[in-house]
C-alpha cells in the first residue's frame, strides 16, 4: 500500500506509473479486441490491497495531480527541445501528450473507475479476476497458521465486495508454495526450536473454496527456475543463509497440463497449472526475449524535470548516454512481428505437447512488465490475441482451462518460488532476517489479541481491527523484495519499521482498555490517523485469522 505513505520518488507515483502506463492501457487494448469481435479470455490478479487503492478516493485525487504534472512535463520539454533544435526530441514530446490525453479521457470515460470496469469485462467473459493474498504476504515464510488464514479470507471477501463474485483461482505471492511438513520458524528466538505440523499451502486454499493457483514449471522436478526478476534487479553472487529448495522424487513431468496437488496426511486439494518455460523465456528475458528489442523505448533513460522518456534500448551493451532517439513507428512494427511469432510458438508448443494428451500453454507474468517495464507490451499482447485468433488457437482463462483439460493426476510438490534460485532466497537473507523477526513477533503479539476481538467496548474492536491491518500490511512481501533488489531498500526499510512501531502502540493500547482504562486523547488521535492513512479493507474482521470456510 503506498496511498498516503509519500508520492516520490517512492510512494503514489509507483501507483500513477502503473495506472497510466499499464492498467489503463490494458483496459483499452480489451476494449478494442471487444470492439472488433475478440474475447482475450486473460487471467488477471488484481490483488486485495491493489483493488483497495484503485477504488479510493484519495488515489483518484493523486492520479489527477500526477496527470497535471505530466502534462506540464511534455510542454516543458517541447519548449527545452525545442530551443536545442531538437526536432525529434520536441516530436516525442507530441507523443508522449497524445498518450497521456488518450488515458486519461478513457479514466474520465469510465468514471474513474479502473476495478469496476475490469469486474465488467469478467461479468461479459472477456477476462477472469483472480486473488492474491490479502497484501501480498509471502505465505510459507509466515509463523502462524492464523496469519495465512487471515490473508485468504481477507482475499476472498475483499474481491467479492469489488468483483461481486468470489475468486475461483489465486495467484500465491511470487508463485511461493509450501507443502504440508514439520516446520519450524528459519529466523527469530524460536528459529530449530519450535517444530509443529504445518497444512499444505494447498490445504489452506481448499478451505476458502481456491481451485487452482499457478507455480513455477521447476517445482515439478526440482529443476532450474527461469528468473522472473532477474533481468531488472540482478542480484548479484548467489545469497547465503536461504533455505535450500527441496529436491522432487517425482520425475520429470510435463508442465502443459494441470495437476491436482496434495499433500500426504492433508485435508484439502488445489489444482495447479504451471508455467511454460518456452514461452515465458520469450517474453521475461531482456537479454533473450522481446522487450530487449533495441528499437524498443529505454527504461532507464529519463529527463529530466518532468521524467519522460525519449530514447530506445539501442544496444545492450551501450551506457545511458549513447542511447538513440526512440521512433513509435519502428517499434509498432516490431510489435507485429513479435506477436505473429509468439503465436506461432504457442502453436508448435501445444502441437508438440499433445503427443501426450490434451495440452495447455499456460504463460504468465507481473502485469506491470506490460506498459511500465515494456512500453509496448499492452499492444504486443493485443496482437498476439488477434495472432493466436487469426491462427485458431483457443484462448481460455484458467477457470475454462479446469473445466475443459482436466487434470491428469494427483502429486505432491516441492518448497519453492519463482525468484532467484526457485527457493525463498530473495526475501529471507541476511539482509531481511530482521523484518521477519519483527513480523514473527506481532504475528505471535496479534494472536493473543484475537481472544478478545469481540468484546466490548467498541473501541477495543477498533484498535484490534486496526493492528490487525497494521499486521497485514508488515507482512506484504514487497518490503523484503524492495530491501534486497535495493531498488528502494531506505523507503521498505522504513515501512516495516513503522508499521511495526504502529501495531505495537495499537496491541500495549489493547491491552490498557482489557485492563478498563480509558482511551487516551493521544490514543484516540492516533487511532483515527491510522485509520485514515491505512483504510484498506473497512469490513476487515480480526477473527478472520481463525480457520472459516468460506460459502459462495
Amino acid at each position: 500500500m503506498v496511498v498516503n505513505h509519500g508520492r516520490w520518488p517512492h510512494g503514489s507515483d509507483w501507483l500513477n506509473e502503473a495506472a497510466f502506463e499499464c492498467y489503463l492501457p490494458l483496459l483499452e487494448t480489451i476494449h478494442r479486441l471487444v470492439a472488433d469481435g475478440i474475447s482475450p479470455k486473460w487471467t488477471l490478479n488484481i490483488s486485495p490491497i491493489l483493488a483497495e487503492q484503485l477504488a479510493s478516493p484519495e488515489f483518484q485525487k493523486e492520479l489527477s495531480f500526477y496527470y497535471d504534472n505530466v502534462r506540464r512535463a511534455c510542454v516543458e520539454s517541447r519548449e527545452h527541445f525545442g530551443r536545442e533544435g531538437q526536432k525529434e526530441l520536441v516530436r516525442l514530446t507530441h507523443f508522449w501528450e497524445e498518450f497521456y490525453e488518450r488515458m486519461w479521457e478513457l479514466h474520465r470515460r469510465i468514471g474513474g473507475d479502473i476495478v469496476g470496469t475490469f469486474a465488467d469485462l469478467q461479468r461479459a467473459g472477456h477476462v477472469e479476476i483472480m486473488t492474491c493474498a490479502a497484501t501480498h504476504g509471502y505465505l510459507p515464510l509466515l509463523s502462524r497458521d492464523e496469519s495465512i488464514h487471515l490473508q485468504l479470507r481477507t482475499a476472498v471477501e475483499t474481491h467479492r465486495r469489488h468483483f461481486g463474485v468470489a475468486p475461483r483461482g489465486i495467484w500465491l505471492p511470487e508463485c511461493a508454495y509450501r507443502p504440508r511438513y514439520e516446520w519450524t520458524p528459519p529466523t527469530g528466538r524460536e528459529s530449530g526450536r519450535e517444530r509443529r505440523m504445518r497444512p499444505g499451502i494447498e490445504e489452506f486454499l481448499a478451505q476458502y473454496n481456491l481451485e487452482y493457483f499457478v507455480a513455477d514449471a521447476h517445482l515439478l522436478s526440482a529443476g532450474a527456475p527461469i528468473f522472473v526478476y532477474r533481468d531488472y534487479f540482478p542480484l548479484g553472487p548467489e545469497m547465503t543463509g536461504a533455505p535450500a529448495m527441496k529436491a522432487s522424487s517425482a520425475g520429470p513431468r510435463s508442465p502443459y497440463a494441470s495437476y491436482r496437488v496434495a499433500s500426504r496426511g492433508g485435508t484439502g486439494d488445489a489444482t495447479a497449472f504451471f508455467r511454460d518455460p518456452r514461452t515465458t523465456l520469450q517474453v521475461w528475458s531482456r537479454d533473450h526475449g522481446y522487450p530487449g528489442e533495441f528499437n524498443y523505448l529505454e527504461f532507464h533513460k529519463k529527463h529530466f524535470p518532468g521524467g519522460l522518456r525519449f530514447w530506445r534500448i539501442t544496444d545492450a551493451s551501450r551506457d545511458l548516454g549513447g542511447k538513440q532517439v526512440y521512433d513509435p513507428d519502428v517499434a509498432r512494427e516490431k510489435v507485429h512481428l513479435q506477436a505473429r511469432h509468439f503465436a506461432e510458438l504457442v502453436k508448435s508448443t501445444i502441437a508438440d505437447a499433445r503427443r501426450d494428451g490434451e495440452a495447455v500453454v499456460c504463460s504468465p507474468y507481473d502485469s506491470e512488465l506490460f506498459g511500465h517495464w515494456w512500453f509496448e507490451g499492452p499492444a504486443w499482447l493485443g496482437e498476439v490475441a488477434r495472432e493466436l485468433a487469426r491462427a485458431k488457437v483457443p484462448a481460455m482463462t484458467l477457470g475454462e482451462a479446469l473445466e475443459a483439460v482436466p487434470a491428469r493426476t494427483t502429486l505432491s510438490l516441492p518448497e519453492g518460488s519463482w525468484g532467484e534460485g526457485g527457493d525463498h532466497r530473495v526475501w529471507l537473507n541476511p539482509d531481511t532476517e530482521w523484518t521477519w523477526d519483527r513480523v514473527y513477533s506481532a504475528e505471535t503479539e496479534w494472536v493473543e489479541l484475537l481472544a478478545h476481538a469481540t468484546d466490548d467496548p467498541r473501541e477495543l474492536k477498533r484498535v484490534i481491527t486496526q493492528a490487525t491491518r497494521e499486521l497485514l500490511l508488515l507482512q506484504a512481501s514487497d518490503w523484503q523484495f524492495l530491501i534486497t533488489t535495493g531498488a528502494a531498500r531506505d523507503y521498505a526499510e522504513r515501512r516495516v519499521a513503522e508499521h511495526y512501531a504502529e501495531f505495537k502502540r495499537l496491541g500495549e493500547m489493547a491491552r490498557r482498555l482489557m485492563a478498563g482504562d480509558p482511551m487516551s486523547v493521544e490514543g484516540a488521535d492516533l487511532l483515527r490517523r491510522l485509520e485514515r492513512e491505512d483504510f484498506c479493507f473497512p469490513d476487515l474482521d480480526p477473527a478472520w485469522g481463525n480457520a472459516a470456510i468460506v460459502a459462495r
